[in-house]
């Protein structure tokens, strides 16, 4: 079982069997494309992050911008500043997980012999120490940046309303970033299927009225 990290800034494998706190990914679908794995994160940005206190764990769902910085990758988001969360985050390690798309397989689509139902789908975790956001300015760049990233088209009303009214919503929230330092993909797309039965799995996810499952077909496709 391997498992891709970036730690040490450079990409590197590792047993996974000594450490069984990572994500169970069988060999065959583990993805390791560094840049597959960051356009994923990006496109499905809205994300889970886990912490722990008094080893009870604790979760939110933020949407997160996705960035690479040198060889680093850096995910920033905020939360509301009541959400005590965001106290669980500096100087700790934090788990973020980006996953979407998902489609139920039925046996119907495989070749003879005995066969059950699984699901199709990729995930990411994220691992990495986060660093709280305190200043205004760069409170203020974390906003707008999130404005460009999800609505361009709003930055413009954003940039009149009056300042006060904006330096209030920015008192609201607690914005962060973490450095990613163990990165962990998977993708299950059937890889342990025929051609042909995958075929068939492709060609009824393709026809699927769900946009999960025309999704997963795409990534079935181009895998």
């Amino acid at each position: 079982m391997l498992l891709f990290t970036n730690a040490n800034k450079e990409e590197q494998f590792y047993n996974l069997e000594i450490d069984n706190r990572r994500m169970y990914i069988p060999k065959k679908y583990l993805a390791t494309d560094k840049a597959e794995i960051i356009a994923f994160m990006k496109q499905f940005s809205f994300a889970t992050i886990i912490t722990a206190k008094d080893n009870l764990p604790v979760a939110t769902h933020l949407p997160f911008m996705v960035s690479a910085k040198e060889d680093e990758i850096v995910l920033t988001a905020h939360f509301a500043k009541s959400n005590e969360q965001w106290a669980a985050v500096e100087n700790n390690k934090v788990l973020v997980i980006f996953t979407e798309p998902h489609a139920y397989i039925s046996p119907k689509h495989y070749e003879e012999g005995l066969n059950v139902p699984t699901w199709n789908y990729i995930a990411i975790h994220a691992y990495g120490e986060g660093n709280l956001i305190t200043e205004t300015d760069k409170v203020f760049e974390v906003l707008e940046a999130t404005i460009d990233n999800y609505e361009i088209e709003y930055r413009q009303q954003w940039d009149h309303y009056p300042h006060d009214y904006k330096l209030k919503m920015a008192k609201g929230i607690v914005a962060f970033e973490i450095v990613v330092t163990d990165l962990q993909a998977k993708k299950k797309l059937s890889q342990n299927r025929t051609e042909t039965e995958q075929q068939k799995i492709i060609d009824h996810l393709s026809k699927s009225n769900d946009t999960n499952e025309q999704l997963i077909a795409g990534y079935m496709k181009n895998n």
